[in-house]
């Protein structure tokens, strides 16, 4: 009973927050990024180890204050969500610009390859604006959350404007089907998942373990590949969603070559603006030839 009434409090709090004036909702964010920075806690162990193994050429004070601007940049994430899973088309069209190098109504089978930037929950803008613009829906994968109130409750706010989550999990078919049919796709492969259908490939000069989602998925439907990133803009009034023209000669027919060339992509986004990458992942989890892992070395 408590933890129900903690759940639906929760819902309530994330209305209120939507209803606010934008400038004060990222204050009220960086206010709690600025917190969380200089708190100790095991995120901030993983932001800093990520910052020393993939710029290793920095002080510890120049790690130090990227870890800061980076919490800064994910707590304004974090309470922004309130607009991306309960705000109106209207909010989310002012929060979020979308310019694209491809024709969105053609319906030619595409996968949109994203990245973990804090603002990675922009993609919802396609879904919003879909009907208007006359796009076709948006579905991409989910990750399951361990709170069943809210997994449900997601997913249901990123579907509310026709989207489709798809459950990561066993439902390659449907994914395919999406594409095949010239929906959008959205994929973040930037992520560990364990070593199923993953290759170790070089991310910042460091064997990662990466999904070979794109590859595979690109092989089978012979749909054109484009990366989709969304960063802050210039002048933080919101978010700038770009997506590229499809990238040539892709998929190869080496799956871990793609996977690699796609790493490099990331990296040289990371490099333009490196605070906004999602660093509180712990993307070096899983280690090459029972190498140390680096956020827990006793294990």
């Amino acid at each position: 009973m408590f933890k129900s009434i903690v759940n639906y409090v929760g819902v309530v709090f994330l209305k209120l927050l939507s209803l606010l004036p934008y400038r004060l909702l990222v204050s009220i964010g960086y206010g709690l990024g600025y917190i969380a920075a200089r708190l100790p806690s095991d995120r901030n162990h993983v932001v800093k180890t990520n910052l020393h193994l993939c710029f290793p050429d920095l002080s510890e004070d120049e790690i130090h204050s990227l870890s800061k601007k980076h919490w800064r940049l994910l707590g304004r994430s974090l309470v922004e969500k309130s607009i991306i899973w309960l705000g109106s088309e209207k909010q989310l069209s002012r929060m979020i610009e979308v310019k694209s190098a491809v024709d969105l109504t053609s319906r030619k089978p595409r996968i949109l390859v994203n990245m973990h930037f804090t603002g990675i929950e922009g993609s919802i803008i396609l879904s919003a604006l879909a009907k208007r613009m006359d796009w076709p829906r948006t579905s991409g994968f989910f990750q399951r959350m361990k709170n069943p109130f809210f997994n449900r409750k997601i997913i249901e706010w990123r579907n509310r404007f026709g989207g489709n989550s798809i459950d990561r999990q066993g439902n390659a078919k449907a994914i395919i089907r999406e594409i095949r049919n010239g929906d959008f796709i959205i994929i973040a492969p930037d992520i560990d998942l364990g070593v199923k259908d993953s290759e170790f490939v070089p991310f910042f000069g460091i064997e990662t373990n990466t999904i070979t989602t794109i590859s595979r998925l690109a092989t089978i439907t012979d749909a054109d590949v484009c990366l989709m990133v969304t960063t802050l803009k210039e002048d933080e009034s919101g978010y700038l969603c770009e997506i590229s023209k499809p990238l040539e000669n892709f998929p190869s027919a080496d799956v871990k070559t793609d996977t690699a060339r796609l790493n490099e992509y990331f990296e040289k986004e990371i490099r333009l603006r490196p605070a906004e990458y999602y660093w509180v992942h712990k993307r070096f989890k899983n280690r090459p030839n029972h190498e140390t892992n680096p956020y827990n070395p006793s294990k």
